[in-house]
């Protein structure tokens, strides 16, 4: 393992470089260039709370502010989405560069790195703008805030960890990336994103233990809607999944990534 990190340390100027170029590459021809990464969640958040707690009035049980669904729905989109691209641009990666992993010798690893810092760096500007939307509106929650970090820090691992899997699987069965497409769809509306839990049936309820992303998402949406901590004893089970699947993925990886290559 240490050789792995210290393989990617040496080559993190390759791994920066490729982070800057596809984030400038995205806003090349655009008029408004890197403006529209402010734009598009500003716009997403006046929308929902225009809509939702303005013209629908809708209400989260058991919680007083007018805010509280649209700030539910955005905190489930966003952090749903960061899961999303991470998986998404994973299972595609080792395809999209296969000329680059015929041409040069780098550390095949360095592109699921940039996948996530990516993702990261994405993430990181449209949550910020939420954020302030969260001070000005009064609804910032405090210190509990906190228990985000490692929250996404799990997400993020169980989402890079099942995404190298997928992407080595992907290389030799196209398929797995079609279904998934397809597959991802379904588990987002099977996750309490857009609805709350709790006009679910008590019989469903009991499914939701088991959908990883449903206890991720609802642990951002404790802190950032009600200012709770999250239940550290139900994000065990999704860590544990995190790890096992980040090393069922490294060691998938590092037995076919010959193979990969002549597949490419």
């Amino acid at each position: 393992m240490g050789s792995i990190f210290r393989a990617l340390w040496a080559y993190r100027g390759f791994i920066v470089g490729s982070v800057k170029r596809e984030f400038q590459s995205k806003y090349r021809n655009s008029l408004l260039g890197a403006l529209w990464t402010v734009l598009n969640p500003l716009a997403m958040i006046t929308v929902y709370t225009v809509i939702f707690s303005q013209i629908m009035r809708a209400k989260l049980p058991g919680v007083d502010s007018s805010f509280a669904y649209s700030i539910y729905l955005c905190t489930g989109i966003l952090i749903w989405g960061l899961f999303a691209e991470i998986v998404m641009r994973a299972q595609n990666t080792f395809l999209e560069h296969a000329n680059l992993l015929k041409k040069l010798s780098f550390p095949r690893l360095c592109l699921p790195v940039v996948v996530v810092a990516n993702a990261l760096l994405n993430f990181s500007i449209v949550f910020a703008i939420f954020n302030i939307f969260l001070l000005i509106s009064g609804n910032f929650v405090g210190l509990v805030y906190l228990a985000l970090l490692p929250v996404v820090a799990i997400l993020v691992a169980f989402a890079i960890g099942l995404g190298i899997s997928l992407g080595v699987l992907n290389v030799f069965f196209r398929d797995v990336g079609q279904f998934f497409g397809i597959f991802i769809q379904f588990w987002f509306w099977l996750t309490p994103i857009v609805y709350p839990v709790s006009i679910l049936p008590e019989s469903v309820r009991l499914w939701m233990g088991y959908n990883p992303m449903a206890i991720l998402i609802a642990a951002c949406q404790d802190v950032l809607v009600s200012g709770k901590w999250p239940v550290w004893q139900s994000l065990l089970p999704v860590a544990m999944l995190a790890l096992v699947l980040c090393a069922f993925g490294m060691r998938l990886f590092r037995k076919h990534a010959g193979e990969m290559v002549d597949e490419l």
